[in-house]
């Protein structure tokens, strides 16, 4: 499994299938535990995971961290993050559907790779990227959606949380069905103290 990781990484680090490529400082390959049995997918990099080569990094990824730590979740240990594409649209727009479809191959084979019980979807554009165009996060979210074997969890992405307070509850709710589903499936005596 390393061998063929490592192997992915290093041709996702060369990769000049579209546009983004040459205004990108850093791939952003993914991080977290390549075991894990949550894999959680968002947008694309942004600026400060650009320059620094990892996912969420930023405001949005220390309030991920702290979503995570409430729910007794570590990224060295349960979870595996990445993104529908692996480099920076420049100014933090959404990627444009050539964009996304010149990385998704990546991220497919990086799902079957960790091999995940769980999938979490963070925002509008992993869940179009990955499952359908035509969904919307605000319709969808909070449900379980059964996707190649695998369970997948749509859920507000952090940086809409961080403009709109009100989403938090919401999440919150989403994050303890996807904890109690990590029970059941993966560990029944997984603890968090909130949950």
């Amino acid at each position: 499994m390393t061998d063929k990781f490592e192997n992915l990484k290093s041709e996702v680090s060369n990769c000049t299938k579209c546009p983004l490529s040459s205004t990108r400082n850093k791939v952003v390959f993914g991080g977290g535990n390549p075991d894990a049995k949550i894999f959680v997918i968002a947008e694309g990099p942004g600026y400060e995971e650009d320059l620094q080569g990892i996912p969420f990094v930023g405001k949005s990824g220390k309030l991920l961290d702290k979503i995570f730590a409430a729910c007794g979740f570590t990224r060295e240990k349960h979870v595996y993050i990445s993104n529908i594409v692996k480099c920076h649209p420049p100014g933090n727009r959404a990627p444009s559907k050539p964009e996304q479809d010149a990385c998704l191959p990546y991220l497919l084979k990086q799902i079957d790779l960790v091999d995940p019980k769980i999938i979490i979807l963070l925002g509008a554009t992993a869940l179009k990227g990955l499952i359908n165009p035509n969904l919307k996060i605000t319709k969808i979210r909070g449900e379980w959606i059964d996707w190649n074997n695998r369970l997948v969890m749509p859920v507000f992405h952090p940086s809409a949380l961080l403009r709109n307070p009100d989403l938090k509850r919401p999440t919150w709710e989403d994050f303890k069905k996807i904890v109690l589903k990590y029970r059941e499936l993966v560990d029944p005596d997984h603890y968090s103290k909130h949950i």
